[in-house]
């Protein structure tokens, strides 16, 4: 017989904090609501009472690692998993494990490796960031590795993946980035999504590259019917008004409800008053939170390693120990809440909406990110202060 949970406390769900709310859950959510309204009277008796936040489990769809361990050096799935465990006792119960750029014959067997995860229901998806990446803006991406769009590797990547490629980054200014015979075009019909970025591009190449990953998902919708922007801003050439650069587009594009951008709140990455300001101004359905976590996730200050580059962690930020390019980052999902939230920058449902149903809709996947009705049971009880007590990830406490 399933064993079933009932928790009650404030309640986040994508509109509202309910203040006396309640989750029933066995290994998929039951019901959720308000406490009185959903709860029989043998129910409320049986409740246990949390003090602080009950949240959806948090979706991240853009993760190089954590607790030591990095996905793009992870040789063994033993590995990899250690990665996973980092953001998963912090309340991420859905990851999507990033790549970067590097040797084609090594993505070939990082894909196998995170694959295997993916078949396991430990990961969520594979996100290759690079290779057809521009050389100016290529942040800690190992310019020895950048090439020229490829369409027959994408291609072979999809099928070592086995449908369980999420996104990949590209340069839309690149040769064969977009278009007939074009990498987006092999990605799109692959059942995976184009996210632009690490670009070096004015506008003319954004927009059409936009505009056709719009066109082509209109006909051909493999996980979500809208491009992702990888991390805005960062790896990107500035916006100046003589020289606009591709950061304009983007907004603009996610304006007309086109693509969703992501942001790393982690206050490193970007200042987090210019999350606000692109949040007030095309609201949350534009963004996602995403972490471009590295090994040092959960872990102290050190030397570690991204795919072939050296990373020196000093105060907690990540850059190449040979150069001064932020090299990841090292926070979790809920610790970009806890700032944007307790810095009074974004409201606690929109962030959390971020950070949950706006990755589940670009995994495609209606039952993570929520605490709806036949959804996976991937729950949370959070402090006051937003930190992670408890959680749940079908059904089961994380140890």
């Amino acid at each position: 017989m399933e064993t079933k949970t009932i928790l009650r406390g404030r309640l986040v769900t994508d509109t509202e904090v309910i203040a006396d709310g309640a989750v029933v859950f066995t290994d998929e959510i039951v019901k959720s609501g308000v406490a009185t309204e959903i709860l029989s009277a043998e129910e409320l008796a049986a409740a246990e009472q949390v003090e602080g936040y009950l949240f959806p489990g948090l979706v991240d769809v853009h993760c190089h690692g954590g607790g030591g361990e990095s996905f793009p050096n992870a040789e063994t799935t033993e590995q990899a998993m250690t990665a996973v465990m980092a953001h998963r006792v912090q309340g991420t119960t859905s990851l999507v494990a990033s790549a970067v750029t590097a040797a084609p014959e090594v993505l070939k067997a990082r894909a196998a490796v995170l694959t295997e995860l993916c078949e396991a229901g430990e990961l969520a998806g594979v996100h290759f960031e690079g290779p057809f990446v521009s050389h100016a803006r290529c942040g800690a991406q190992d310019p020895t590795y950048i090439i020229d769009p490829d369409p027959e590797l994408t291609q072979e990547l999809l099928e070592i993946c086995k449908g369980y490629c999420t996104t990949m980054t590209v340069a839309p200014e690149k040769g064969r980035a977009y278009g007939e015979g074009s990498v987006a075009e092999v990605l799109i019909e692959g059942g995976a999504l184009p996210s632009w970025g690490h670009t070096d591009s004015g506008p003319d190449h954004v927009r059409a590259a936009l505009e056709y990953s719009r066109e082509k998902l209109s006909v051909v919708a493999p996980r979500s019917p809208k491009a992702t922007v990888t991390h805005l801003f960062n790896g990107m050439r500035p916006i100046h008004h003589r020289d606009p650069g591709p950061v304009p587009e983007f907004l603009s594009d996610a304006a007309r409800d086109g693509a969703i951008l992501e942001v790393i709140s982690d206050g490193v990455h970007l200042n987090l008053a210019i999350i606000r300001s692109v949040y007030e101004t095309l609201g949350r359905n534009a963004l996602v939170l995403v972490t471009d976590a590295m090994a040092a996730a959960g872990m102290p200050d050190g030397s570690y390693q991204l795919g072939p580059q050296g990373v020196t962690v000093k105060d907690g930020v990540a850059r190449l120990t040979e150069g001064d390019s932020i090299a990841g980052g090292t926070s979790r999902l809920i610790d970009q809440i806890r700032l944007l939230v307790t810095g009074g920058y974004i409201p606690l449902v929109d962030a959390v909406y971020m950070a949950t149903a706006q990755g589940a809709k670009i995994l495609g996947d209606e039952r993570v990110g929520t605490l709806s009705e036949g959804a996976h049971a991937d729950v949370l009880v959070v402090s006051e202060d937003f930190q992670v007590e408890r959680v749940y990830r079908r059904g089961k406490v994380v140890a």
